[in-house]
């Protein structure tokens, strides 16, 4: 592969990926096999006014699964096998607080994907599919174009007959949100990923055309992404970037990674979606319930609209690829993480997530470090925040679209994930503060212009600012 088109970061260095244990698994059988299609439910979805294929259209991105409506999305890869796929199971899930899954772990046919859909259905979380024999051969190893030259290619028209045969083998779950396209694509796949997520909304505009990309750094990960959103023109931006190194410690290219994610999904008006890592695996250490709790806040502090969880249920170590620990272990256990994860999803990122959801950040400010990491804003007076003293810690302003006034949510976010901080933060006096309690849902007015939250490692704090 040249180097122009390889992706930013090798996967040598990073051990495993998603695409990986997804390819494991093979293509299954039936490849070109044309299921039952729900035709009701294919008929709306045909009858819609295609998406404009240039754009990735605001209002129709907002109408979305798991993008529309006020909760935030909290999903998870690699879910319980076939053989532990239960109702139980699935409750376990919806109790630690999740909203959605992709379909992984030996998932990779249409039987297994709708036993997936139909435990979905009873417990409400909402699934994208990953795997569907159609769809991957599509996005793996065809080329979707009507230039009849191209190897391996499929034409527009017999795409669109292929993806409505995929959509119609799911389209009767109310769960189905939509395709796990591709994970991880090379930059030579971009345009493929883009054609294939016309013709998705073509096909099924109410369904969610999903892919997650890859992650890097400095001026060629700005242009990787930049490529893949002029070619794909996605729905939202989904990305992944595991900080947590072998020896515990943090990763601090990461915080150039999310600048630069936010940067491109605020100028294509577009989410952005990360993974955060909730194992172990070669080159990274299992994560803390701290570590768990700043990888969450640190993306909300950059924006993020939608966290997912890498992994769920611990991959066999078999396969050979060093996983170690996940929510939930190989033999179906609940580990410390899956404690931690729903107290962290139930308690804080379910209720905070809303609050953010419709907000737009303005600022992101990196505070009291005396060598800020590469690709981070320093902290700089302004409007509504005047002065900051004590420890490190992460200072995001966000504003919401349609409000009139001067209002400002802030997000004081803890820079270590393994000592509690004391920052001080000082505010215009012409702004009131109210401080967020997830717990009961409502703001408490803050006395003072200093704010000055006792964060535990890794934790943060939701402030309101009002013109006094």
């Amino acid at each position: 592969m040249a180097e122009q088109d390889s992706p930013p970061s090798g996967r040598a260095a990073r051990g495993v990926n998603r695409r990986g244990l997804l390819q494991a698994a093979g293509l299954g059988a039936g490849v070109l096999a044309a299921g039952t299609i729900a035709a009701d439910r294919v008929a709306a979805h045909r009858h819609r006014a295609p998406a404009d294929p240039g754009t990735a259209d605001a209002a129709d991105a907002a109408d979305l699964p798991l993008i529309s409506g006020p909760d935030f999305p909290i999903g998870l890869f690699w879910p319980p096998h076939p053989f532990e796929s239960t109702e139980a199971r699935y409750e376990e899930i919806t109790d630690a607080g999740f909203t959605f899954l992709i379909t992984g772990n030996y998932q990779n046919d249409e039987a297994s994907a709708n036993q997936a859909l139909g435990l979905a259905d009873k417990v409400g979380l909402k699934v994208l599919v990953a795997g569907d024999p159609r769809v991957q051969a599509m996005a793996q190893h065809l080329t979707v174009t009507d230039d009849r030259s191209v190897p391996s290619s499929l034409t527009t028209a017999d795409a669109a007959d292929w993806m409505t045969s995929a959509v119609g083998n799911y389209a009767h779950h109310p769960s189905f949100a939509g395709f796990n396209l591709y994970d991880e694509p090379p930059t030579t796949r971009f345009p493929n990923v883009g054609s294939l997520t016309r013709v998705l909304r073509d096909v099924a505009p109410s369904l969610l055309p999903y892919a997650n990309i890859n992650r890097g750094n400095g001026a060629r990960y700005r242009a990787f992404v930049r490529k893949y959103l002029d070619a794909v023109r996605p729905s939202l931006i989904s990305f992944d970037r595991y900080p947590i190194l072998a020896d515990g410690s943090i990763d601090t290219a990461y915080f150039d990674t999310w600048a630069i994610i936010r940067e491109a999904a605020l100028t294509a008006r577009i989410p952005a979606w990360t993974y955060i890592q909730s194992t172990g695996f070669n080159g990274h250490a299992v994560p803390t319930p701290a570590q768990l709790a700043w990888q969450i806040n640190t993306s909300l502090a950059y924006g993020c609209k939608g966290i997912q969880y890498f992994t769920y249920w611990t991959p066999d170590p078999a396969r050979g690829e060093g996983y170690t620990q996940a929510l939930i272990t190989t033999d179906g256990q609940q580990t410390p993480l899956y404690q931690a994860a729903r107290t962290l999803n139930t308690t804080w990122l379910q209720p905070t997530g809303r609050q953010l959801k419709p907000l737009t950040t303005e600022t992101v400010h990196h505070a009291n470090e005396p060598q800020p990491p590469t690709g981070t804003t320093p902290f700089t007076p302004g409007t509504h925040l005047t002065h900051t003293t004590g420890d490190p810690a992460l200072l995001t302003l966000y504003t919401h679209p349609h409000q009139q006034n001067d209002t400002r949510h802030l997000l004081i976010t803890n820079r270590h994930a393994d000592k509690p901080a004391k920052p001080r933060v000082q505010i215009n006096p012409a702004f009131a503060a109210a401080c967020y309690d997830p717990a009961a849902d409502t703001y408490t007015p803050v006395a003072g212009i200093t704010l000055a939250p006792h964060l535990a490692p890794g934790a943060a704090a939701l402030y309101r600012l009002t013109p006094a």
